[in-house]
């Protein structure tokens, strides 16, 4: 039984402007600047950053009880933070596939046309990947977005056992058009995302990418090429925002029927990592 839907959020004032100004385009160019990027990165990774863990916890009501007890020197450490053994019980049926996250989840059928919202950019299934051949693999499939919300537990794990391929990284980039174009997307932001292909028994080969905000490239993943099992940690987010996307071949899988009609309502719907979205 999945939690209750929740309302797919609209762009917030701050985010209007961003997007949708001139003034606003100038300061994102500022605020995706790689260098700056990676200096926050590296202050959030530091001790001098354990001072703002307390009002992070206050401010998004974080339930510490779920969480091991064990001392976070930078607010990353934090962030990160391993939840307690038996809260996250793995689904082992092999012909269940299950959440690789904590995440609200939107459901899609692949189809020509189809653009994918993620933080604040919209993709198609090509533009998602950067490559036409590996997009044709999923064509009349399923797209599964989980999306994580600063609350949310930040580390993501395998669903299926499986033969993995690379890391494939694509960097992030900022995309512009002249000031008089000012379009309902003047600015496009190509967020900086990872994907592996995951050869499957029960699932076919399933795509799994993590996405980070904007150019910040928060993502730990913890395995090259090799052998891999269902429920094994695969990686995980340090704080930037973060999104696991699944691509799924036509026919592979039946995923519960609430989730697209959560999304075609313009809600989402709470998962669990390790629990069952659907059967092979």
């Amino acid at each position: 039984m999945h939690q209750a839907p929740v309302k797919i959020p609209k762009d917030n004032k701050s985010l209007i402007f961003l997007y949708r100004t001139i003034p606003g385009r100038f300061i994102l160019k500022i605020m995706t600047f790689p260098g700056l990027s990676e200096l926050i990165g590296r202050f959030m990774d530091s001790r001098a950053s354990g001072f703002l863990i307390d009002g992070f916890i206050k401010k998004n009501d974080i339930d510490l009880s779920q969480y091991r007890d064990e001392p976070y020197p930078s607010f990353n450490s934090f962030f990160t933070r391993h939840i307690k053994k038996g809260l996250r019980p793995i689904d082992n049926d092999p012909d269940h596939l299950i959440a690789p996250c904590d995440g609200l989840l939107s459901a899609y059928h692949i189809e020509d046309g189809l653009i994918i919202p993620i933080k604040q950019s919209e993709y198609s299934v090509a533009d998602l990947v950067k490559d036409n051949r590996v997009a044709d693999m999923y064509r009349d499939g399923i797209c599964l977005v989980f999306r994580l919300c600063v609350d949310h537990y930040h580390r993501y794990c395998y669903p299926a056992d499986a033969k993995k391929s690379g890391n494939i990284h694509i960097k992030g980039v900022l995309h512009t058009v002249r000031p008089i174009a000012l379009r309902s997307l003047p600015v496009f932001c190509e967020n900086s995302r990872e994907y592996t292909l995951l050869k499957s028994k029960n699932f076919g080969t399933i795509l799994m990418m993590e996405v980070g905000a904007m150019l910040v490239g928060r993502i730990c993943n913890h395995h090259g090429k090799g052998n891999v099992k269902r429920g094994q940690e695969k990686g995980f987010f340090k704080y930037g925002g973060s999104t696991v996307v699944m691509l799924l071949k036509n026919g592979v899988a039946d995923i519960d029927r609430s989730f697209f009609d959560a999304t075609d309502s313009g809600y989402e719907i709470p998962v669990r990592l390790g629990e069952c979205i659907g059967v092979k």
